[in-house]
């Protein structure tokens, strides 16, 4: 596939505005000039190729795969979905990697000065590949809403990142999952950059109760749509 065929499955329409005032840092980094799509190299498309070897059994789980006194603080869920391409098929082999602040709202990383406590039970990183039907689990913790100093008393929603990779490295979705019912959306201005009221909603997981486990775990359903008019949004 050409890369002018590749454009054409994209839905630009339902994608976040490269420059969007309200959020500033997108003032100094949004490219004043048209993008130029340079063709891929050989190597760029046949390599590298990620498979089962390089998954660990606990790295999709985020409540486990870090714990050294005891388990992480906070509301353990369970997050679900599939990866689709844009006729509704599965992507099997999928890698899908996320990353998250912890249930206080604080990332482990030096850049975070949020006064918040870091959870040494929780780094807030996991991996996992999609199985034949394009289905992905993780286990984690709700993560905390947390300021950033976008605007005067900033708040990012609760969210969770998801990379997507095909089959090489320069395969590569980005996005971020929330949560239903979060009254901070609709003051968010990463999540509002988007101007298709039905693509901001995509972002969006679902409670599943049939994925919910008793005593245990709330359930979320969390679908990523690689290509066509119903595609995810990407960063």
């Amino acid at each position: 596939m050409t890369i002018k065929q590749l454009l054409s499955r994209i839905n630009w329409k339902g994608q976040p505005k490269y420059l969007h005032p309200a959020y500033t840092s997108t003032v100094k980094r949004a490219p004043q000039q048209p993008l130029i799509p340079l063709p891929h190299t050989l190597s760029e498309l046949t390599g590298p190729v990620y498979g089962t070897g390089n998954i660990g059994p606990l790295d999709h789980d985020l409540t486990r795969n870090a714990v050294r006194n005891g388990q992480p603080i906070g509301e353990r869920i369970i997050v679900t979905g599939r990866v689709l391409d844009d006729s509704g098929r599965a992507v099997p082999n999928a890698l899908l990697e996320v990353w998250q602040a912890n249930a206080c709202g604080r990332y482990i990383h030096k850049i975070d000065q949020h006064d918040a406590p870091l959870d040494p039970n929780f780094t807030g990183a996991g991996r996992v590949l999609t199985n034949a039907n394009g289905e992905y689990c993780f286990i984690t913790i709700k993560p905390g809403a947390y300021p950033w100093r976008n605007h005067l008393n900033a708040w990012r929603p609760q969210h969770i990142h998801f990379s997507v990779f095909g089959a090489n490295i320069m395969s590569r979705l980005v996005t971020q999952m929330y949560f239903p019912g979060d009254p901070l959306l609709a003051l968010d201005p990463i999540y509002n950059s988007i101007d298709d009221e039905a693509a901001r909603q995509r972002l969006i997981s679902s409670y599943a109760h049939d994925v919910t486990q008793p005593e245990w775990a709330l359930g979320y359903r969390f679908d990523i749509v690689l290509c066509g008019s119903k595609m995810t949004v990407f960063e």
